[in-house]
């Protein structure tokens, strides 16, 4: 359906697309992930030459879209294209935004373009929405209402740009139902995704980007259980784990939450468990920061999520000249009384034989 063919992109300071070959079958939802700056989304924005391409081919159905000669409006109508900033017409309201490019492009009548709109944004949850204004909608809302703009146009393929990044936690999950279920429906789909989880529940194939092309290439469960090659299994790993030493000199605790709540939202975690994450991280963080005295507050937090089991935990090693036994009462009666609303399992670690080394790990 798709052929890249030793495709390049060069800016003058950087080269995010070096030599990248691959072939895109119909029906394949591909879920592109990598480091930042490693050219996914270059390399979206190519596929339907919005970036011009230094060098290579583009063969879509046969056709080379890179030619001079070729149609790019034609072409652009096989290739939907679904951005992370929504890119709605704010002067438009939902329905005439679902409708502009079907009477403009398609030439089809003002009857039938608002029939398609209407059936489109009733298949995203946003039928009530269609007389208001992208204005008077939320995140969530407006990306519904990209991705039937987008599907408006009968789009052989459609390449998601990071359709969830702009959002906050609690639309997210509303805009990958909607994704999940095209995915279901046989269409075929590119989306560049910082959530592992989306990435593995949506799609039949992974690029992981790295070093200006695609590095590997591999189903879900070869990608994030058995990666073949260094750079994806180094970043797997380190997708897995959160890892924060907490210092009297070295703590700013909005950073710290802002941490948290990435690492939680690129699992797939849920706005429920992201705040118990982050419940778990400031309550204890008060109870021990405040306790030990002074010179001997070093926290060591590490998150590790576990996607075979869906299981977060939180192991926090406070190291403190201080014995545990002289602690241990209040703490536990503290974090007790803080954390038994959350449903959080907690239980402690003996690290060491003098008793004044434990860590206390969390079960989110």
């Amino acid at each position: 359906m798709i052929e890249l063919q030793h495709l390049k992109k060069q800016y003058d300071s950087a080269t995010p697309l070096e030599d990248v070959s691959v072939t895109i079958n119909q029906g394949d939802v591909i879920a592109v992930i990598g480091p930042s700056g490693t050219g996914k989304s270059t390399l979206l924005r190519c596929l339907n030459l919005l970036e011009t391409p230094t060098s290579g081919h583009i063969l879509v159905d046969g056709e080379d879209i890179t030619s001079p000669r070729c149609d790019l409006n034609r072409v652009r109508r096989k290739l939907g294209m679904v951005f992370q900033s929504f890119n709605l017409y704010e002067h438009l309201t939902v329905v005439e935004n679902c409708m502009l490019a079907q009477t403009k492009l398609l030439h089809r009548s003002h009857r039938k373009a608002y029939e398609k709109a209407m059936e489109l944004l009733r298949s995203v949850g946003m039928e009530n929405q269609a007389m208001r204004y992208p204005s008077q909608l939320s995140g969530g809302q407006k990306q519904r209402v990209a991705i039937a703009r987008t599907l408006a146009t009968d789009p052989d393929i459609i390449l998601f740009d990071e359709p969830t990044s702009a959002l906050d936690p609690l639309t997210v999950d509303e805009v990958e139902t909607v994704i999940a279920k095209l995915s279901r429906q046989g269409r075929t789909m590119m989306i560049v995704t910082h959530s592992m989880d989306f990435a593995r529940r949506v799609s039949n194939r992974v690029f992981y980007m790295d070093q200006g092309g695609i590095y590997e290439d591999g189903t879900p469960e070869q990608i994030f259980e058995h990666p073949q090659k260094e750079l994806t299994r180094r970043f797997i790993n380190r997708l897995s784990t959160l890892d924060m030493l907490i210092t009297e000199e070295n703590h700013d605790l909005e950073e710290e939450i802002n941490r948290i709540h990435t690492f939680c939202t690129v699992k797939g975690l849920s706005p429920h468990r992201i705040v118990n994450a982050c419940s778990v991280y400031e309550e204890t963080l008060s109870i021990f920061y405040n306790y030990f005295t002074k010179g001997s507050k070093t926290l060591h937090y590490v998150f590790v999520y576990n996607a075979a089991e869906d299981l977060l935990t939180c192991t926090l090693t406070p190291y403190t000249s201080t014995k545990w036994e002289e602690v241990a009462t209040k703490v536990l009666t503290s974090l007790e009384t803080k954390l038994i609303t959350h449903s959080i399992k907690r239980y402690w670690e003996d690290k060491t034989e003098e008793g004044n080394g434990f860590s206390s790990v969390y079960e989110i």
